[in-house]
């Protein structure tokens, strides 16, 4: 498609002894108490501590990331860990990135280039991966394709006008119409909005640019102009706004026009009503007995790559090579990503997702990412089969919470492992919320969906610098980057700890967090708090440096 203090579980101090017999000692470890009077950071931070603040230390550094560093320093010094494969379920990976080509998984069994299936699992030269979405880019939102299909049966009618066999499917249609309609006018406000700004500031600019004899003049070069015509009063007043939201004007002119492609590309194919785009690809998502279609080519139709930028900046999350000396540490030092390209920019097909997942598991990977997610669903229940088929061959699936600032508890999000009143239907998902750097109140993201009972645990997830196409870096932000950090967690302890099984790993992530008897504020409304351990199952933020302890003494008994 597309904040607050803590408590408990640390290490005052934690050593490897490496006893006869080349035998690894058990960690010893102390936990840590009383974490909440640690001080809350108040100075702003460095470039270098947000490109690197995923990997910081709350005791240290006084900012909520994972301590992967301490992990490595302390803990992971010195041993060497198994190959752990990665399926990452998303836009596409740029798998020639300088700082990604040396971890994209080798499916060894094929001989590239060839056009055979050598390893005889239905897809061609599938080397690195595949590709579901063939050369779709654009989709619609799940809601304008249930309006397309039962549109025809329903508009114009009421509830009391239909079957009672057809009550169910006219309650979605209601639901999908009523989304259809709020979401259109918003996204179409907010490009007429852009455009209304473009349309005075850019006059604005020139002519002040003209006058100043640069493009790049700055808050004091405004208010440095003596005796302004009222024309000029007016172009400085709206200049100096405009120069609170970028370095430049140029630069927010360029933000602007991002703003305005943005939005005009959703209303041209997140909203389309006329354009069929599953047609390129010549498959029916109603259609599950079909489960061989797409191409191998795991980056995307685009020359530019643009649309694999999610899934790239996933990848480097996770597993971006640590210590080469370029771009960015993913968490993961062991870990090789399967690119599985499934999510258009759009909402996903659930025929999509489920065979993505089956193709992760049947192909070696023991974690999976699902960074995506959607609220209405036509078929959760093959998603569904596919998480248990991945349970029983016990792979993990770390997914992201989402991005509305939404009770989970009150709304259902797919892909899912529970209905809101139902058991989960395995114990293999783990559901990650999104954490700010801001230690303090302020440490749930403003973003980030949350929920007692349905998810799971939080991980960084603000101001996430991590791999973009084309040997870029970038900054993103959104649950999407929080469920990597945590998917590059699990892969850790799949790699050093291979005995212990996804539900096992899924337990330590979870019991190993640290957590707040805080109050935090959920979906950047001051007016909504809660304690931090009401807010996810777990009531904690995930850890590296005491996953790993735990999963020491759990792989020892």
């Amino acid at each position: 498609m597309k904040l607050t203090r803590i408590l408990l579980v640390g290490l005052l101090s934690a050593t490897l002894l490496t006893s006869c017999g080349n035998t690894v000692a058990p960690i010893v470890s102390t936990p840590i108490e009383n974490i909440d009077t640690l001080p809350l950071k108040t100075a702003p931070l460095t470039e270098e501590q947000y490109k690197s603040w995923v990997a910081a230390d709350l005791l240290s550094d006084t900012i909520p990331g994972m301590s992967v560093e301490k992990a490595y320093a302390e803990l992971l010094k010195g041993r060497k860990g198994q190959k752990v494969i990665v399926g990452v379920i998303d836009s596409g990976v740029d798998i020639e990135h300088e700082d990604l080509k040396n971890v994209i998984w080798v499916n060894k069994d094929e001989i590239p280039g060839n056009g055979k299936d050598d390893d005889k699992n239905g897809f061609v030269d599938d080397v690195h991966g595949w590709n579901f979405l063939g050369d779709i880019v654009g989709e619609n939102m799940e809601y304008v394709r249930y309006l397309k299909k039962l549109g025809p049966k329903f508009e114009g009618k009421t509830e009391s006008s239909v079957s009672a066999a057809d009550r169910e499917d006219f309650a979605i249609y209601q639901k999908a119409k009523a989304e259809y309609e709020k979401e259109y006018q918003e996204v179409l406000a907010n490009k007429n909005r852009y455009e209304q700004i473009l349309a005075q500031l850019k006059p604005a600019h020139q002519a002040m640019a003209k006058k100043l004899g640069k493009e790049d003049y700055t808050q004091k070069d405004l208010t440095g102009i003596s005796n302004p015509t009222p024309a000029e009063q007016q172009q400085i007043g709206m200049l100096s706004q405009m120069l609170n939201y970028g370095d430049t004007v140029p630069d927010v002119i360029k933000e602007l026009n991002g703003g305005v492609e943005y939005f005009s590309g959703r209303l041209n194919t997140h909203f389309n009503m006329d354009k069929d785009f599953r047609a390129v690809l010549n498959n029916d998502p109603d259609d599950f007995s079909t489960k061989y279609y797409g191409n191998n080519d795991v980056d995307g139709p685009d020359p530019k790559e643009e649309d694999a930028k999610h899934g790239t900046h996933v990848a480097g999350i996770i597993a971006a090579q640590r210590n080469n000396g370029i771009g960015m540490n993913g968490v993961a030092s062991n870990a090789e990503i399967m690119v599985i390209r499934t999510i258009p920019d759009g909402d996903e097909y659930d025929k999509d997702v489920a065979l993505a997942i089956r193709y992760a598991v049947d192909n070696g990977a023991k974690v999976i990412n699902t960074s995506f997610g959607k609220y209405f669903s036509p078929h959760p229940e093959w998603v569904r089969e596919a998480i248990k088929y991945a349970a029983a061959k016990d792979v993990l699936i770390v997914n992201a919470a989402g991005n509305e600032g939404l009770d989970l508890d009150t709304i259902e999000v797919y892909p899912n492992d529970q209905s809101l009143t139902g058991p989960e239907i395995a114990n293999n998902v783990l559901t990650v919320g999104a954490l700010n750097y801001k230690y303090g109140s302020e440490m749930i993201a403003s973003f980030s969906n949350y929920g007692k009972m349905n998810v799971d645990v939080f991980a960084p997830g603000v101001k996430i610098w991590s791999t973009t196409p084309l040997n870029t870096y970038e900054y993103l932000q959104g649950t999407s980057m929080a469920a990597p950090a945590v998917a590059g967690v699990a892969a850790t302890i799949r790699s050093y700890y291979p005995d212990l099984s996804a539900a096992q790993v899924k337990q330590i992530i979870m019991d190993s967090g640290l957590t707040s008897k805080s109050p935090v504020i959920l979906a950047g409304d001051a007016s909504n708090q809660d304690n931090f351990g009401n807010v996810s199952k777990s009531g904690k933020m995930v850890n590296l440096y005491n996953a790993l302890i735990l999963a020491d003494k759990m792989s020892r008994k």
